[in-house]
């Protein structure tokens, strides 16, 4: 992707591992730029890779601007049947400009660069109807806490009170930042539960979070998986 300039952000299991939360994934997921230019820089990529398209949709720029993935498998000896896939449009997420100015470098140590999503918007592609995407986001949240719990910065406490999904962590930041929790309650009002101490209330509204998100991730996909439909069975 680098080497092709493809404006294009790593994200899914991949991106989880660089941020301290292993997974294990056979696939590598991109977030990209939807446009023409763009496209034709991620087609010599794709080139290089032998990577050939499957499945549906087709690889078109109009799927990918309507939130679409598009899925390809790699031929290239280094990356056999590894699976690529790219997206440009996810719930909830920001527009590809502001992900691409937010987003993380990290150097490995033979000097190769990888972009990828911040960790406030992986965590929030995150929030989808799979049951496994959820713990992942506890795992990411609580890596990202261990991490910096120590000397914390006001930006970072305001992320752990807004995204953190375990109870006993969430509780303890709140008691110890009463006033940014209660401010904040107005986002998260299950921030209330947490700012008074209230461990089992708080656990059942963390519950019903993740079920009004995972409720409203089946709504956006509907009518994009009606489309892959009629795509895999035209009349």
């Amino acid at each position: 992707m680098r080497k092709h300039r493809v404006r294009a952000l790593l994200m899914g299991g991949q991106a989880c591992v660089f941020y301290g939360a292993a997974e294990f994934s056979r696939d590598t997921d991109f977030a990209i730029l939807a446009d023409a230019a763009n496209l034709a820089r991620l087609r010599k990529a794709l080139a290089d890779l032998r990577a050939e398209p499957i499945a549906v949709p087709p690889f078109e720029l109009k799927y990918l601007r309507r939130g679409h993935a598009i899925h390809f498998r790699c031929q290239h000896p280094e990356a056999l049947r590894m699976r690529v896939d790219v997206m440009s449009k996810m719930r909830g997420v920001d527009a590809f400009a502001k992900l691409w100015r937010r987003r993380t470098i990290i150097e490995l140590p033979d000097g190769t660069k990888c972009d990828l999503l911040s960790l406030p918007d992986l965590v929030q592609a995150k929030k989808t109807q799979r049951d496994k995407d959820w713990p992942m986001v506890r795992r990411l949240m609580e890596a990202h806490y261990f991490l910096h719990h120590a000397k914390p910065r006001t930006a970072q406490i305001k992320f752990w009170l807004l995204e953190l999904r375990t109870p006993q962590l969430l509780l303890a930041v709140a008691q110890a930042h009463a006033n940014l929790a209660r401010r904040l309650a107005a986002k998260r009002f299950l921030l209330r539960h947490a700012a008074s101490g209230k461990l089992a209330k708080l656990e059942r509204a963390l519950a019903d979070e993740e079920a009004r998100l995972r409720a409203e991730d089946k709504a956006y996909w509907r009518p994009l998986l009606k489309e892959l439909e009629r795509l895999r069975h035209p009349k």
